[in-house]
């Protein structure tokens, strides 16, 4: 009973924790103080629920609970008088019984205020990932460590570090407006993008996949696609994702062992998923004349999704859609995948030639798809030889074991 009614805390905690630290930093201003008073109520459902049970609405319990802790810790940390008064009046105002239903009103806001808090760029990356995590999925640092294969003290020290760096800028509780919002959206989207990404293609490790991180960020974007419905890049996102995760069923073998895109049984493609990606997207479609990265990624992706096999794949629409994302945000990795569309839509040369432009660019020297592209053209061409090479220096490349091992399988197949 013990070990039902922890996995049923831990439950709650997992679904009340983000609103839960958004309406206590709405009261208290200060995310890692409305952190710490959740935890405290998150302590007080560990004593007291294995003994008294779980209460009908354990989030307005846990509400309850901290905003008592609140109160105590305005009064211990002695405010200005004026603004003591304003902010526990804020709090005792609200009736215990009605409370989850009073901060109803303001949750969602508290909630878009609080992404935007954890995703400040005036936190690195790693820091705002941590935090993000953190604050927003209800991972425990442990788990966060876990994740990205970092000690706990590194993440927990990322995680103190962003609090310090949060209160030393005495960033507001508030969401953004004009410029300043569209720069932090795109800080925003970065971060969960960056959370999806090292759960569908690990970057070092023994596993290809982590499928928590990549549920913990497709949530957090539909969170913001619910709070944002304006914004299409938010759609994109969200159908981006969407669209890619439909395919986790088939992107890895019976071992483990990855399965890249064109090889995949599109029979284990998940067709829910595609559909609510597809839906995503035309809501992306429809709130603008020019799609941005995050929506012209989905079409791409939305355009293999079409694809019932392979090799009805339409290459020349990927390399249009390629094309136009290289003018829109500009990167090597986008012209690497810009190479690799134009050389399935146009012939290996093609794709060759575009990709050995690529050689020299210093931010790709250690990236394993480089080499692993290049192969793949050579091969194509009847290069054997000169494919091994390069299948074998991807395999030197790849921090990640699954990858390694499929790589120098390419390579022995290519002798």
């Amino acid at each position: 009973m013990a070990t039902d009614t922890a996995r049923t805390i831990e439950a709650v905690w997992r679904i009340e924790s983000a609103r839960l630290i958004a309406g206590l930093t709405r009261l208290v201003r200060d995310v890692g103080v409305a952190e710490d008073l959740a935890q405290d109520a998150l302590v007080a459902a560990l004593r007291q629920w294995p003994e008294s049970g779980v209460p009908d609405h354990p989030g307005a319990w846990l509400m309850a609970t901290a905003k008592h802790r609140a109160l105590d810790h305005l009064r211990r940390t002695k405010l200005h008088a004026r603004k003591h008064e304003e902010l526990a009046h804020e709090i005792e105002s609200i009736p215990a019984p009605d409370l989850d239903q009073a901060l109803d009103d303001d949750i969602g806001d508290d909630l878009l205020r609080l992404i935007y808090i954890a995703c400040h760029p005036v936190l690195p990356t790693e820091g705002r990932v941590a935090l993000t995590l953190r604050l927003l999925g209800g991972l425990t640092t442990s788990e966060i460590a876990r994740a990205f294969l970092l000690s706990e003290t590194a993440v927990a020290q990322r995680i103190v570090r962003a609090k310090r760096l949060l209160a030393e800028a005495r960033v507001p509780f508030q969401v953004p407006r004009g410029a300043e919002r569209a720069e932090r959206l795109e800080s925003v989207l970065e971060v969960i993008y960056l959370i999806f990404n090292e759960g569908y293609a690990a970057s070092a490790g023994d596993d290809w996949m982590r499928p928590a991180l990549c549920e913990e960020a497709l949530r957090l974007g539909r969170v913001l696609a619910g709070l944002s419905p304006e914004e299409p890049e938010v759609h994109g996102l969200v159908a981006l994702m969407e669209i890619q995760a439909s395919r986790a069923r088939a992107r890895t073998g019976p071992g483990g062992e990855p399965i890249l895109l064109l090889d995949q049984n599109r029979s284990l493609w998940n067709g829910m998923a595609i559909e609510r990606g597809w839906a995503a997207l035309a809501r992306a479609q429809a709130l603008t004349d020019r799609l941005g990265p995050y929506a012209l990624q989905a079409a791409i992706a939305a355009c293999h999704a079409r694809a019932r096999v392979a090799a009805d794949t339409d290459w020349p629409r990927i390399a249009a859609l390629y094309d136009e994302l290289a003018l829109v945000s500009p990167s090597p990795v986008v012209d690497l995948n810009r190479a690799v569309a134009h050389g399935m839509a146009f012939g290996p040369e093609r794709g060759l030639a575009l990709a050995d432009r690529l050689a020299r660019h210093p931010a790709l020297a250690s990236y394993p798809f480089l080499p692993a592209a290049r192969a793949e053209f050579l091969s194509k061409l009847g290069r054997r030889r000169e494919a091994r090479r390069e299948y074998e220096r991807a395999a030197k490349l790849t921090q990640n074991e699954r990858e390694r091992a499929m790589w120098l399988e390419r390579a022995r197949a290519s002798e």
